[in-house]
């Protein structure tokens, strides 16, 4: 649950509420319509793929109880408030029963609701109903007799249209009732949507059946309103399954909490769910198993693979005092946790909650589509009347022109274009969070496909943000002996130099010598006795005040300097024999992601409070366009406004605590580098991993996103527009081209499950090649 001023100074609350039973992605209109007109609700936005409704509302004047009842007056269900993710979900509200499971959750909803899978077999029932019986109705119509030659008398001795009114009483009254209870949800709630024109559509051809057959018989079309049916049930049927693939992305990341724990109570491990564990409870992980909650090692050591939430290849050793995540796999030793945080506090929770932020978020193209949507119903009953008036004026049977206005009616239905923007976001939010990219919100993924510039922090962003040993110029030893005695004196100082050459020493398998009489000099180095040499390490200052000769290396160490490198001298028994670089290293993926950015169109700018040397070098070796240098934290936001200024749409990549005057005043905010903390309230975009890499693969999943939905609402627009003047028949005189309702059916419905599934399509876009693997489900054993 968030809180919020909203315009009139009012502390709005938004919540999440779970509304299951919107089968038709129109129908999300009722629900929007009938909560926006109650007391104290500001905004509404109905998402039909996710089956939410998030709700902003000044608790002043209601609650989420009237909320959840306001919802089931509207005929839905309304499982509660979700916030920050499922209400029957137990992995992220430890109070409540560890029953269901969060997948399970998903799958059968909660508080009596319908779960999506629980409305696709239930649209499948339907349609076997309908499509069965209409076989026999099809068979004993004029087309089964005219066309297919079906000769074949009625059973029991009855007329042909008596006994298809028989068979298709049950079509009416089971499998196409939740069109005539969808339609009065709609009407009585002040809105349109595409179950009125489905009811309008069966309903007038079946009635008007009805009048023929008991007043004598006559010509009747009871196939087209089972047919009709059964197509659109047909239709509708595939496209909520492709609907339930969209949230795959929710699956996977629930998939990766254990169900069970092992909590140590009064010395002995005991066995609960996950949902009952505590802060502060100490856990027993054994190896192979998953780590519960986040916590911290108390006892013990062991090698854990996090690469399921931080993307991290390699294993990480864990020792007492080192936290630990949820979720990731404890590989070899036995540990002792201490429970930190738990339910909606835990990192894989947050990324939970921010995926769903952004899938239940509407994108600002939706809000025109919705419009749009519910004048598109009218303009189909409108046409429908119209087109049945228009063919009455010139002639046709009243058959012959019902059948018209049914065609219209049916087709025109604007499904299509509800689903059109939330399934493309729906996916677009799950690929980004596989691989560790988590959008805010449907206008950061519809912002991100419209950045030009991308203005990246260098320390920790670019760089990894602790310095390295990058040279090592030797004069008069060899190097390892130098190493040797250089990390011996650096090794009893804590100075992040001093930590660099201590770690290059190590990896190049220099021996460790003991240094004794150590000194410390401030702002210049440090000085010790070492294997009977007395060895000076520091800076040119230090090396003057002990009357040190540079000699040549005087000139290399200017070179560094000039490169943007610090340059470490060191001086045995008062005579340089090298000189150390060093200089914060770049990341591994920075060259790649910045030529991703270039051959994506995209221009890279390096903002950086460093001196302008350091800069250019890093850039230099990049290939960074644009360098911006000594900039202060403080007007590093105003840089930011200059590019927007001079027209460009800009991304800020920063580490979110510095740059966050950055990051809220750029069109994107993308904070990289956050770990286990991804509650970034600054930014848009949360990076999962160190990564620039990430940064063009957010780009790629934004523009992706947003072509999928420019697709899908071209179609759908483009569909009834060629669509209604086919189905009115205005091309029957001159070409013969007429339109049945069960085609219209199962063209309308076909239309709705190519937008779903060219949404699908999303999750095969090709990505910047990442060195870390994907976030993934990772196995264990089960506890012992």
């Amino acid at each position: 649950m968030g809180r919020h001023q909203d315009p009139a100074g009012t502390d709005a609350v938004a919540a999440v509420l779970e509304v299951s039973g919107v089968q038709w992605a129109s129908s999300k209109n009722v629900a929007e319509a009938v909560l926006s007109r109650r007391p104290g609700v500001l905004s509404v936005e109905a998402n039909p793929v996710a089956q939410t409704a998030t709700v902003t509302y000044d608790p002043a004047r209601t609650d989420l109880t009237q909320l959840r009842d306001w919802v089931r007056e509207c005929g839905f269900h309304c499982a509660g408030q979700s916030v920050p993710h499922h209400v029957c979900d137990p992995m992220l509200e430890p109070n409540r029963s560890p029953e269901p499971s969060p997948h399970e959750a998903m799958e059968h909803g909660g508080d009596g609701s319908m779960s999506m899978a629980a409305m696709v077999a239930d649209m499948r029932r339907r349609f076997l109903v309908a499509a069965i019986l209409s076989v026999p109705v099809l068979l004993w119509s004029p087309i089964g007799r005219d066309v297919l030659g079906f000769g074949t008398p009625a059973p029991f001795g009855l007329r042909d249209d008596v006994f298809s009114l028989l068979l298709s009483l049950p079509v009416i009254l089971y499998s196409a009732w939740i069109f005539f209870e969808g339609a009065w949800r709609a009407l009585r709630s002040g809105t349109l949507d595409m179950m009125v024109l489905v009811a309008v559509a069966v309903g007038a051809g079946w009635l008007y059946s009805v009048g023929v057959t008991l007043t004598g018989g006559g010509e009747v079309f009871y196939e087209a309103a089972t047919v009709l049916t059964a197509f659109v049930l047909l239709g509708h049927w595939f496209e909520m399954r492709a609907r339930g693939g969209a949230n795959d992305a929710i699956r996977t990341l629930l998939d990766l909490a254990p169900a069970r724990a092992l909590v140590v109570r009064d010395g002995e491990p005991v066995e609960v769910p996950t949902a009952e564990v505590a802060a502060g409870d100490l856990l027993l992980v054994r190896p192979g198993t998953k780590i519960a909650t986040d916590g911290v090692v108390e006892e013990g050591g062991s090698e854990v693979d996090e690469s399921m939430v931080t993307g991290e290849s390699l294993p990480v050793h864990k020792a007492p005092g080192d936290p630990v995540i949820g979720a990731t796999v404890n590989a070899s030793g036995t540990l002792r946790v201490r429970a930190t945080k738990v339910g909606a506090d835990t990192a894989l929770a947050q990324i939970v909650a921010l995926v769903q932020q952004a899938q239940n978020s509407k994108a600002p193209g939706q809000r025109l589509a919705d419009r749009a949507a519910f004048w598109l119903v009218l303009v189909a009953l409108a046409a429908g009347a119209g087109t049945f008036l228009t063919w009455l004026a010139v002639g046709r049977s009243a058959t012959e022109a019902l059948l018209f206005a049914i065609t219209v009616v049916v087709i025109t239905c604007p499904d299509a274009l509800g689903l059109a923007t939330p399934t493309a976001i729906m996916v677009g939010s799950g690929l980004g969070a596989h691989r560790g990219v988590l959008f805010k919100n449907a206008a950061a993924i519809e912002t991100s496909a419209r950045v030009d510039a991308v203005v990246m922090d260098k320390t920790g962003t670019l760089t990894k943000g602790e310095p390295e040993v990058t040279d090592l110029v030797v004069d008069g030893l060899v190097r390892r002996r130098v190493l040797e005695l250089a990390a011996a004196v650096e090794r009893e100082s804590e100075h992040p130099l001093a930590l660099a050459v201590r770690r290059y020493a190590d990896a190049q398998g220099a021996r460790r010598l003991r240094a004794s009489g150590f000194r410390n000099v401030a702002g210049r180095g440090a000085i010790a006795e070492v294997d009977g040499h007395r060895v000076a390490v520091g800076n040119r200052r230090l090396m003057e005040s002990e009357a040190v000769d540079l000699e040549a290396l005087g000139a290399r160490r200017d070179e560094l300097a000039a490169g943007g490198r610090t340059a470490v001298l060191v001086a045995v028994d008062s005579r340089t024999v090298a000189v150390i670089g060093i200089a914060d290293a770049v990341r591994e993926t920075s060259a790649a992601a910045v030529s991703a950015l270039h051959e994506a169109g995209v221009e890279v700018v390096m903002l950086t409070g460093d001196n302008a040397a350091t800069a250019r070098r890093i850039a230099d070796e990049l290939g960074i366009d644009t360098v911006i240098a000594e900039v202060l934290p403080q007007d590093k936001a105003g840089r930011v406004v200059e590019l927007q200024q001079a027209g460009r749409r800009v991304a800020m990549v920063g580490d979110g605590v510095n740059d966050a005057p950055a990051l809220a005043a750029a069109d994107l905010g993308i904070a990289i580098g956050t770990g286990t903390d991804v509650a970034i309230e600054t930014a848009d975009v949360v990076l999962m991993r160190s990564d620039p890499l990430d940064v063009p693969t957010a780009l790629t999943i934004g523009r992706g996103t947003l072509r999928k939905m420019r697709q899908n609402l071209g179609w759908a627009v483009g569909y009834n527009a060629l669509a209604l003047p086919i189905a009115a028949g205005v091309f029957e005189p001159a070409f013969g081209l007429v339109l049945r309702p069960e085609i219209a059916a199962l063209s309308m419905s076909g239309s709705s499950f190519l937008v779903a599934v060219n949404a699908l399509l999303l999750k095969r876009l090709p990505l910047p090649e990442q060195a870390h693997r994907p976030l993934q489900p990772a196995t264990e054993k089960e506890p012992a």
